[in-house]
C-alpha cells in the first residue's frame, strides 16, 4: 500500500528538509525523522510502503545520494525493509523462533496476525547417496525423501527448509501438498517425537539461498540444524534458514532445583 506525504506532525512532512532554519538537522537526517515519526504516531504501520528514492528527491528537494542515505540508514536501523523491484516498507517487528520447542511455522506465523502461505520447491523420493545416508545413519540406496519449501510470512520470505526423510518412517511424505499443511505437522502425527537435536549458526548463504531467501548479497542467515527421532530411529534431518537481519532464535526452560 502506498503511504502518501503527510502534511502536520501526525505524518510525513512535506516541506524540504533543512530549510528555514540555521538548526535545521542535515537533510538525510530530516527524511529519517519525518519517517520514523510517521512510524511513532501510527501515520505509517508495519508493512506500508514508503516514498521511494526518486519521491523523497522531489517531495523533500534533495539530491538522489542524499535519499539513499536516508533509506540505508533506515533500514541499517530496522525501521524499513527495502526489495528489489517492490519498494521500501515500514518493517514488521522481528520475528523470534523457538528453539527448544517443536513449533510448526504456520501457527507461529499466523500467532503474529499474519498471513502464511508456502512456495514447494520440491517434494521427490530418492535413493540416498553417500552424503544423505550419513545424514539419516542409514544404508547408500535406502528410500528417502527430500523436500525443498519455502515458508513466506505475509509477503517475505521467513524460512527456507530443506528437509531429508526416511521413508519407511513417513511413507506418504513424498504424495503430500505443503501448501496445505507442514511437514511439521506430518511427521508430528506420524512420527511422534522421542529426541530432537538442535545446532544453530550464522553463515553466508550461498546464490542459491539467496534467491529463495530475496536477500542481499553479504546478508547473513541464521542456520539451524535439525535431527528428530522417533521409534528408536532417526526421521528427519532438516536444515532450517531464516534471513539473520528479520529474525531471531530465542530459548526458554526452567532448571530443575
Amino acid at each position: 500500500m502506498e503511504i502518501p506525504f503527510r502534511t502536520s506532525s501526525n505524518g510525513i512532512d512535506r516541506s524540504p528538509a533543512g530549510h528555514g532554519t540555521q538548526d535545521a538537522p542535515p537533510r538525510y537526517a530530516a527524511i529519517k525523522q519525518s519517517i520514523s515519526d510517521a512510524v511513532r504516531n501510527g501515520s505509517l504501520k508495519p508493512g506500508d510502503r514508503i516514498p521511494s528514492e526518486s519521491e523523497l528527491v522531489e517531495k523533500f528537494d534533495v539530491s538522489r545520494m542524499t535519499a539513499n542515505r536516508a533509506l540505508r540508514e533506515l533500514q541499517s536501523a530496522g525501521v524499513i525493509t527495502r526489495r528489489a523491484g517492490s519498494g521500501s516498507f515500514i518493517a514488521e517487528p522481528k520475528p523470534i523462533g523457538h528453539m527448544i520447542e517443536i513449533r510448526n511455522i504456520a501457527d507461529e506465523i499466523r500467532g503474529r496476525g499474519h498471513d502464511y502461505r508456502a512456495r514447494v520447491i520440491q517434494n521427490s523420493e530418492e535413493k540416498a547417496g553417500a552424503e544423505t545416508a550419513a545424514l539419516l545413519e542409514v544404508s547408500v540406496g535406502t528410500k528417502i525423501f527430500h523436500s525443498i519449501i519455502v515458508h513466506h510470512e505475509a509477503e517475505f520470505p521467513i524460512q527456507l527448509e530443506e528437509r531429508f526423510v526416511l521413508a519407511s518412517a513417513a511413507p506418504d511424505y513424498g504424495a503430500l501438498d505443503f501448501t496445505q499443511l507442514t511437514p511439521n505437522e506430518y511427521l508430528t502425527r506420524t512420527a511422534p517425537l522421542e529426541r530432537v537435536e538442535h545446532r544453530v549458526c550464522a553463515t553466508m548463504p550461498d546464490a542459491r539461498t539467496r534467491g529463495m531467501l530475496g536477500l542481499k548479497e553479504g546478508e547473513p542467515v541464521l542456520r539451524m540444524t535439525r535431527r528428530t527421532w522417533s521409534r528408536g530411529r532417526l526421521v528427519s534431518h532438516a536444515w532450517l534458514s531464516h534471513p539473520g537481519t528479520r529474525f531471531e532464535l530465542s530459548a526458554a526452560f526452567s532448571v530443575d532445583g
